[in-house]
């Protein structure tokens, strides 16, 4: 993965970050310390809700061609086409299950 790439762990961090930081800035009457803790917080749950979407995308581009290669498998009666269709496209749905918006 490229660091330029979203990630869940570390939107989760700058997300966390930013709220201890902002607490900070409240609790000391600091008010640059809590427009940073906000904005570092922002960003961080942006790059998890980013992360967390590419994750789903990937799953149902999985599951898709996962149920393909099943399909084309189950059609031509190659045995491990149909397996390995069946295993990516379960993968494809635990991926999307794992990366589920929540609301």
């Amino acid at each position: 993965m490229s660091s330029q790439e979203p990630s869940k762990v570390s939107g989760q961090f700058h997300s966390v970050k930013g709220t201890a930081v902002e607490t900070i800035g409240d609790v000391t009457g600091m008010q640059s310390w809590t427009q940073s803790g906000k904005e570092e917080h922002a960003k961080g749950e942006g790059e998890y809700n980013a992360a967390q979407a590419k994750g789903y995308v990937e799953g149902v581009s999985d599951r898709a061609t996962g149920y393909k290669d099943s399909v084309v498998g189950a059609v031509t009666g190659d045995k491990s086409q149909q397996a390995t269709g069946n295993v990516k496209n379960e993968k494809g749905q635990t991926q999307q299950e794992i990366n589920k918006p929540t609301t």
